[in-house]
């Protein structure tokens, strides 16, 4: 399998993944039965579950662009060191992204977010110079 499509499904399994603590925190709060239902007055989560979900919400977004980016490569069979290296850092920059996020780093958190949006950039340079 070429890198990046294996860091394609790396990334797809962390973004599958990252709501799990958050909707642990949600029940705790809440209580299973509010946190399963729609409560009228939901109690809010803990800071970090709050920021851990807009992580999630950042890293569904830009799954999308990542995705169309490999996989317009691979269909075009395009085969760039440049790209495998560009998808384990785009992979990387999330993981930090999200891990930074929770934690409320918010130097790190934006620097995290450029250098995958960087990553994305080379990957796309590279399929519209081919």
């Amino acid at each position: 399998m070429k890198t990046e499509l294996l860091y394609l499904v790396w990334t797809t399994v962390l973004t599958g993944l990252l709501w799990i603590p958050y909707i642990i925190d949600r029940a705790m709060v809440r209580g299973v039965q509010d946190a399963m239902g729609y409560p009228e007055n939901p109690k809010p989560g803990a800071a970090w579950a709050q920021r851990l979900q807009k992580a999630h919400y950042n890293a569904v977004e830009n799954l999308v662009l990542f995705a169309a980016l490999v996989l317009t490569a691979n269909a075009i069979g395009l085969a760039d060191p440049a790209i495998g290296t560009a998808a384990v850092v785009y992979f990387w920059a999330r993981v930090v992204h999200a891990a930074v996020y929770t934690f409320g780093i918010p130097w790190v958190r934006t620097l995290s977010w450029t250098v995958g949006w960087l990553a994305l950039a080379v990957i796309a340079w590279k399929i519209l110079a081919a």
